[in-house]
């Protein structure tokens, strides 16, 4: 399976920064990197940072996690049709939201494909301190990429005091819990600590020791062996948790000659007929999917 790392983060946080010495890091270990870079202007500054001969792929003017969602499965097809890699790393805009985001890089067609590592959130330590001088909007996707992620760098460091540096790492663990927190300069990222990050469930036991084994934010591929009624299917949908915040797949439907195109977003689901038999499997993605009850085996 081909590794994915998400790279997420406020603009001029230093994502691009990481993704320079990520990549070093990889090629050093003989690992062969491939990156998506989605850049919301009409021109790719930042991918003039990622090596001619990195397999690189842009999506420009656009979000990766709207309009840029059906943009973002084609261009992953194609690096796996095109491009011979180990590692890919999606590097979004700072606009975007990181479970949109991460919704944007799962598609059945290729889940199985595919060991989604993580979020990994740049936070600019100065930004935080005065988070409270950015809009309501900015300051509230600021938080949302931060509760998100499952690793974080408290970047730029190097600026603060010790007090300041003790304070940004306490409210940042107050927001996230959960997820490890580096304190960082240049973005600068073992990449050992890259490798333990696991937000796709995993066919094989995870080791203890792996950094994000109790990682709330993961997704999981369920798998279906039996048709469903559509009203069958809704009931199990409808008793779901709201941590569950997105789905998307093929369910085989009774009645019908394929699986039918199943999304859900936020309670509300949407069908639509599909032409060509699909795999009848669903991606979920939300928190704690694991201990969920699947329909057909409840």
């Amino acid at each position: 399976m081909k590794e994915v790392y998400l790279f997420s983060g406020f603009l001029g946080s230093g994502k691009t920064s990481m993704l320079v010495d990520v990549l070093r890091q990889l090629k050093e270990e003989g690992l062969k990197p491939a990156v998506i870079m989605n850049e919301l202007g009409e021109i790719p500054f930042d991918s003039q940072a990622v090596d001619e001969d990195i397999p690189l792929k842009e999506i420009l003017d656009g979000c990766i996690c709207c309009t840029g969602g059906e943009k973002t499965e084609a261009q992953i097809q194609s690096l796996l049709y095109e491009a011979d890699f180990d590692v890919l790393i999606i590097e979004t805009t700072g606009a975007a939201h990181p479970v949109e985001a991460l919704d944007a890089v799962y598609s059945p067609l290729f889940a199985d494909e595919l060991n989604i590592k993580g979020i990994v959130t740049v936070a600019d330590s100065r930004r935080w301190m005065e988070r409270n001088h950015l809009s309501p909007q900015a300051r509230s996707l600021f938080l949302e990429q931060i509760r998100h992620a499952h690793l974080i760098l408290a970047n730029k460091c190097d600026l603060l005091t010790e007090a300041e540096q003790a304070k940004v790492v306490f409210e940042l663990q107050g927001v996230n819990p959960n997820a490890f927190i580096l304190q960082t300069s240049h973005g600068r990222v073992p990449l050992k600590l890259l490798k333990g990050l696991q937000a796709t469930k995993a066919k094989q036991a995870i080791e203890p020791a792996q950094i994000g084994k109790h990682l709330h934010l993961s997704s999981r591929v369920i798998e279906f062996k039996r048709s469903f009624s559509q009203e069958e299917f809704e009931a199990w949908v409808r008793e779901l948790p709201a941590t569950v915040y997105r789905m998307k797949g093929y369910v085989p439907i009774e009645g019908m000659q394929h699986p039918m195109l199943f999304q859900y977003a936020y309670g509300l689901v949407q069908w639509l007929p599909e032409y060509i038999k699909m795999p009848p499997k669903i991606v979920m993605i939300g928190e704690n999917v694991d201990s969920i009850p699947v329909i057909g085996e409840m």
